[in-house]
């Protein structure tokens, strides 16, 4: 059946619930009703997928049911048979042949779609602080996969795509030339690492297809749905190339910041600083598979824009370096003086996209204490003791990101000398570059900031305020910045300071 044929089908779709509206990809067709939403796959074969009989489309809506449970359950309601009746027309599981084969779903509103949010500016911090939190959940829970993976399995990856690429080119040859031997390059400096992360069980059966496209905001919450079903060799993939898809997607639509925030709440709830370096090939080959699909779609001007980002994102292929390596940076100062705020800011500024690791001592005790960023902690959670482990913690960490060869920015109060001299030791063994930022504001400002603070990570009070200034900081040789101004006038200051 070629996808001509498909026609009576969607006419039939059309007619239950009130449907009609269609949504077409490169693979398959969803007709939207009032409650409901029928996908169609297209009577297609590609390298990578097989659609072209009726039984081959049935047992792929049969899985794409079952492996988008994973993460959309309320979303995904059944997979469905098209039959030829004993009348000659179609029914919904009848007695007759098998002609075709949807996956029924509920439909969710106009506008659910995060590209959609992205468009009209509603994509919010909290709602992907939410998805990052989810898809580690998800990670953490996914089948590890022990065949294949790692280089071996980019490699295949890369052949797919060179194949796709001239098949439907979305540049000049030249230039698809020039970037595939690129990412090659990438790969075979990434190999070892990639090989030790498959044997560290890095490797799991992922969604495969994170696009903001394929995540919807369903009562309040992110929910990723349509996954990769039609190839497990496609979905069993690193977690980070997995991330990769949704990094990349953000940083496409001008929104770097919130790609760096995705990255950093993933990071807090899984242990995968030894792959950041990993980032910018996963992200290049992600908008490169992005402008091949467009170039199949006729969809030109979209898959010239994928390529050029993909090409950014390989030239970019290493963190930016400072004096030779990538840099650590302390962002110091009393409570309320805006120090997580100036290191969010900055993080996407520093590195290849999507910017530095964020280590903040108010989100790590939080962490060490089995507790939500905002749940408000006993006193005692603030004991001199538990501090110098939060602060060891923090460091420790801050060390093994720069050693594994990212930048990292560190916001905590940073009022101790020794813990001033420690931060600065850790980086120079690290061999990064280290700079400290000490943020100044008056007593009265910062007293105000926390009287009005919501939904934060710190527990600061006016009472710890006061508490604070009769503490010896002795000499503070960082860089003193006044934080009594705008945002972007600090962060503005800071990245002249390290220019």
């Amino acid at each position: 059946m070629d996808i001509d044929a498909q026609d009576e089908t969607l006419r039939f779709l059309a007619s239950l619930d009130g449907g009609g509206e269609i949504v077409s990809t490169h693979i398959s067709r969803v007709v939207l009703g009032r409650t409901r939403a029928f996908k169609l796959k297209r009577a297609v074969a590609f390298p990578y997928l097989d659609f072209s009989t009726p039984l081959k489309r049935l047992a792929m809506c049969e899985r794409e049911v079952a492996l988008n449970r994973r993460t959309a359950p309320r979303l995904y309601l059944s997979a469905r048979r098209i039959t030829r009746e004993a009348g000659g027309g179609l029914a919904l599981d009848g007695a007759g042949k098998l002609v075709d084969a949807i996956v029924e779903m509920r439909r969710f509103t106009d506008g659910a779609l995060l590209d959609s949010f992205a468009a009209t500016g509603a994509l919010s911090a909290h709602i992907v602080e939410q998805l990052a939190r989810k898809i580690a959940v998800f990670h953490d829970e996914a089948a590890v996969i022990r065949d294949g993976g790692g280089s071996e399995a980019m490699r295949h990856v890369l052949r797919l795509c060179d194949q796709s690429l001239r098949d439907f080119p979305p540049a000049p040859a030249s230039d698809i030339a020039a970037h595939g031997a690129r990412l090659a390059a990438m790969l075979r400096q990434h190999g070892p690492l990639l090989d030790a992360r498959h044997a560290q069980g890095k490797t799991r059966h992922c969604h495969g297809d994170l696009t903001l496209r394929n995540i919807c905001v369903i009562d309040g919450a992110p929910t990723p749905f349509d996954c990769i079903e039609f190839s497990d060799e496609l979905a069993s993939i690193d977690v980070l190339y997995d991330l990769a898809f949704l990094l990349m997607d953000l940083h496409r639509v001008g929104e770097s910041g919130l790609a760096n925030v995705a990255l950093n709440r993933y990071l807090d709830w899984r242990d995968e600083s030894d792959g950041l370096t990993l980032l910018p090939f996963f992200m290049s080959l992600r908008a490169t598979i992005r402008a091949h699909i467009g170039a199949a779609q006729n969809k030109l001007e979209e898959a010239r824009s994928y390529f050029d980002l993909a090409r950014e994102l390989a030239k970019d292929g290493a963190p930016r370096l400072i004096a030779g390596a990538p840099c650590l940076i302390a962002i110091g100062g009393f409570s309320g003086s805006g120090k997580s705020s100036v290191a969010a800011a900055l993080a996407p500024l520093i590195g290849a996209a999507p910017g530095a690791r964020t280590l903040g001592s108010d989100r790590l005790r939080k962490k060490l204490h089995g507790a939500e960023p905002t749940r408000r902690l006993p006193q005692e959670a603030y004991a001199s003791e538990v501090s110098a482990r939060v602060y060891a913690a923090m460091i420790n960490e801050a060390g093994r990101v720069a050693r594994a060869g990212w930048p990292v920015v560190v916001d905590a109060v940073f009022d101790r000398p020794d813990s001033r001299a420690e931060i600065e030791r850790i980086a120079q063994q690290a061999g990064a570059p280290f700079r400290g930022f000490w943020l100044d504001v008056d007593l009265a400002a910062r007293i105000a900031r926390v009287e009005t603070r919501q939904g934060d990570p710190s527990d600061a009070t006016p009472r710890v305020l006061l508490a604070q200034m009769k503490g010896e900081t002795g000499a503070i040789g960082w860089r003193r910045i006044d934080a009594a101004r705008g945002l972007d006038a600090i962060v503005a200051e800071i990245v002249g300071a390290m220019a």
